[in-house]
């Protein structure tokens, strides 16, 4: 397993031969308040060579479970299973599915203000991203820094992208001061 910092790369099916995809977790711990406390929610973005998503069909989350095709399948968390290793949220990636115009999916965590009210990160701690196999062999992992969480609103963990016929991850740890209003423009979505 390797433990990558924010801008990092890492080689997945170069240096796997024969993977065909990847669970992608992502888990954090919420600081308890007496007052409202952020929910976060988690998604991922399925985004072509410019950057923004496909569609709005090639968002992943909670309310919209898959892609067309099922390449990108969320499948929520599995905390409390045996065994599990407290993540909050999961997502199924198979390689072999996403289709050829698909330059990446990030993989975004935002407070929910639907949920419990406005939030930010600021009561989020030890949040991470991680890859393992279909068996459950870890890959990597990069645990997000702590920066400014007071002021950040949405986060993106990470990204899966193509490097010619090949799959890599990049950490990055990218905090939105604005949000979603911010995925939003960045990605090309109305969210």
């Amino acid at each position: 397993m390797a433990t990558m910092v924010a801008g990092s790369n890492a080689a997945l099916t170069a240096e796997n031969p024969g993977l065909g995809g990847v669970m992608v977790a992502m888990g954090w711990q919420i600081v308890p308040s007496n007052g409202p406390q952020s929910e976060l929610t988690s998604l991922a973005i399925v985004c072509g060579e410019d950057g923004r998503a496909l569609s709005p069909e090639h968002l992943v989350f909670f309310n919209q479970l898959t892609t067309a095709g099922g390449g990108v399948r969320f499948t929520g968390g599995e905390e409390g299973a045996p065994g599990a290793t407290h993540d909050q949220e999961q997502i199924d990636v198979e390689f072999g599915l996403i289709p050829a115009e698909v330059a990446k999916i990030a993989f975004l965590a935002y407070v929910d203000p639907e949920v419990r009210g406005p939030g930010t990160f600021g009561a989020v701690r030890s949040a991470y991203i991680r890859l393992a196999r279909p068996d459950g062999s870890e890959l990597l992992r990069f645990d997000v820094p702590e920066l400014h969480g007071d002021r950040i609103k949405a986060m993106m963990f990470g990204e899966l992208y193509r490097h010619r016929d090949d799959w890599k991850f990049r950490a990055l740890g990218q905090g939105y001061e604005n949000g979603l209003a911010g995925v939003s423009r960045d990605f090309g979505l109305d969210l």
